[in-house]
């Protein structure tokens, strides 16, 4: 089932009037992970601006070493700021903490023991809170735990609301169409989302790449009622029998095939009562063959009615997914003009460097979306899809697919080892689909974006007042390889490998290769990266045109390149750091900064600069160091008559804190 817009539009809808709804933040404050439910990272405040950004001091740090265990360089939080308190999650448990605005000062917290579940928890990311108010006085804070349990607690004082669920507490495990859903098998890394007093939940869940079943639960989106935690509805991310969609999954896979969840950040609009749901892609990242057919709805941006959970409309963005370019980032919610037309629009920034562009009413796509062929897969029992879908605009923000000549040629000397290199590797264009090793003589195929991105979680951030869309994105190939599977291991056919050209080593009973994973080395010459920069970039995008303004790399190169005998004397500007920039836009200023390092580069490629950038140009006006590296989401707020910017940091070996900025 290919997605073209006869197909979309599945139940009838109203043409409503624009109204500009998507205006960001209001009162001052941060009532959802994303600024506003449309996860537009957008606060009119403007009293930090081009002209005293450069004033810009540390205020107060709050430090989370002492609520438990976890990476420090992987604490992804944005606090929700409500009535000059900031909400947060902290350590491996998820401890709920209130911080006074104004100082730091910890109010009150709320930490869930929930023994094995919790040890076992299936991801430890974890990004924030959702909140909600009756508007007379009944004001809750939102957790998913890590065991994946529904908490409910009373937003002035950290005890759980007794009426909501189980004495505070909803169990999300339930109602999933398995028989048994064990600890460490589903949870969350993203908030909740409230709308109209539906708390909607997605799921996340193992990754991917060497699953030990081609079985696993499958991560359903949920409606809960806010005042009782009763479950109101499940949208099946996998139809089962007789729905809509069932057919994408050949030979029954639609039984046993699980993930399919929506692990990043959900979106709303709360006027018209939608939420927006990116979903992911199914059990096994890289093989597929044990399911069959384009799998709806994975990799698919649906609309719901958040009252009932009814599919509105979808898109499938990739078809049956072999590459883990699943939906990563919030749908963005804009309401832009295009050729003299007022759109109520929703923006899905991809893993591939796409902006797929929505009328978020009835989910026609705002400019054509066209079907085109993809090179097929080889492996065994494998099927690719003949085409994929390829946005006419805006165009690609990132570079796509590999070839000689996107290889890295500060020197005639290591494009000539990067070639060497290369030669290893099957290249290709976008949708090369993973080979098994040693197919024609090749370690694996090179594939362009990685699978973390392009664009990943941090996605990008709206200026609602211009139209215009920022997105930061990382430019580095994927060696990716299939080998067989220990059968006594799992059940798949093959399990996946990111490669180096280094030696096979066995680890667990599977073949391994140097350079695999997430933090690992470059492959290119010397360790240098493989591909020409910029490696991390942050494009502006015109919703209103289609159209890039500009192009920025996202700060300097990183140390290990920058101090490399090789580079010695050669020209470094504006080739950035291989590390998606967290955003965050005000009615003055783009705010950035380097990111952590941990998902392409390894350890110490990220930085400590956080960035004010001019809007219109992509010129940096100001540049400041923070104690670590920039881990979550920057957000600001107001408290009396002062503007504040509060961003999460952490690096390894460095404590992660709170670090809130200010003028003096």
């Amino acid at each position: 089932m290919k997605s073209n817009f006869l197909r979309l539009l599945t139940l009838p809808v109203l043409l409503l009037p624009l109204t500009h709804a998507q205006q960001g933040t209001s009162k001052g404050e941060w009532r959802y992970y994303g600024g506003d439910a449309g996860s537009t990272k957008y606060s009119p405040l403007d009293q930090i601006n081009a002209s005293n950004v450069k004033q810009l001091e540390i205020v107060w740090r709050w430090k989370s070493e002492n609520f438990g265990p976890r990476p420090d360089y992987n604490w992804e939080v944005t606090p929700l700021m409500i009535g000059d308190v900031l909400y947060i999650t902290a350590g491996s448990r998820r401890d709920v903490v209130a911080l006074d605005g104004t100082t730091g000062e910890t109010l009150w917290m709320y930490r869930l023991d929930e023994g094995e579940r919790g040890d076992r928890a299936v991801r430890t990311q974890n990004r924030g809170l959702a909140y909600w108010s009756d508007g007379k006085g009944d004001n809750r804070i939102l957790l998913i735990s890590p065991g994946f349990q529904l908490v409910a607690l009373n937003a002035k004082t950290g005890i759980p609301v007794s009426n909501f669920g189980k004495s505070g507490l909803v169990e999300l495990t339930e109602g999933l169409d398995r028989d048994v859903v064990k600890p460490g098998q589903i949870g969350s890394s993203s908030p909740a989302i409230v709308i109209r007093d539906v708390i909607v939940v997605g799921a996340a869940l193992t990754a991917g790449s060497a699953p030990a079943s081609k079985t696993n639960v499958p991560g359903y989106i949920r409606g809960y009622d806010v005042r009782t935690g009763k479950r109101i509805w499940t949208f099946r991310t996998i139809p089962q029998a007789g729905e809509f969609g069932n057919e994408t999954w050949e030979k029954d896979s639609w039984k046993y095939t699980g993930n399919t969840g929506a692990w990043a950040p959900l979106s709303a609009d709360e006027e018209l009562g939608y939420v927006y749901i990116p979903v992911e892609q199914p059990t096994h990242d890289y093989y597929g063959a044990s399911r069959l057919g384009d799998n709806l709805f994975a990799d698919s941006l649906v609309c719901l009615d958040a009252r009932t959970g009814k599919r509105i409309w979808h898109f499938q963005t990739v078809h049956h997914d072999l590459w883990d370019w699943d939906l990563s980032a919030a749908p963005i919610l804009a309401d832009i003009t295009v050729d003299g037309k007022k759109i109520k629009a929703v923006a899905q920034v991809t893993k591939q460097a796409f902006t797929f562009v929505f009328d978020r009413v009835t989910g026609k796509p705002v400019w054509p979306i066209e079907e085109r062929p993809v090179p097929q897969s080889t492996v065994p029992g494998e099927r690719t899809s003949l085409t994929q879908p390829f946005p006419t605009k805006p165009l690609p923000f990132d570079r796509q697919g590999t070839s000689l000549d996107v290889l890295i040629d500060f020197t005639p000397e290591l494009k000539a080892e990067a070639i060497k290199i290369a030669s290893n590797y099957q290249l290709g264009p976008l949708y090369l689909p993973p080979i098994v090793r040693d197919t024609e003589g090749k370690i694996g195929a090179l594939i362009l974006p990685h699978h973390t991105g392009g664009a990943n979680w941090p996605g990008g951030a709206l200026d609602p007042e211009t139209g215009m869309l920022y997105v930061s994105s990382v430019t580095n190939p994927d060696p990716l390889t299939l080998i067989v599977a220990d059968p006594k291991r799992s059940d798949m056919g093959y399990v996946a490998t990111m490669t180096g050209a280094g030696t096979q080593t066995i680890r667990g009973g599977q073949p391994v290769f140097s350079g695999e994973g997430r933090g690992r080395p470059n492959i290119g010459p010397q360790g240098l990266p493989l591909v020409k920069p910029p490696w991390g970039r942050i494009t502006a995008i015109n919703l209103n045109s289609g159209d890039h303004v500009w192009m920025i790399a996202n700060g300097d190169a990183p140390d290990s390149v920058k101090n490399h005998p090789a580079m010695k004397g050669i020209d470094l500007k504006n080739t950035g750091k291989p590390e998606r920039a967290p955003l965050m836009v005000t009615k003055t200023l783009l705010f950035s900064a380097d990111g952590s390092g941990l998902y392409n580069a390894g350890p110490g490629a990220g930085g400590k600069i956080f960035r004010a950038i001019d809007k219109k140009t992509g010129a940096i006006i100001h540049e400041m160091a923070l104690p670590a590296s920039t881990t979550g989401i920057p957000m600001t707020y107001k408290i009396g008559e002062r503007q504040y910017i509060v961003v999460a940091t952490g690096a390894r070996g460095t404590p992660a804190e709170l670090i809130a900025l200010a003028i003096p």
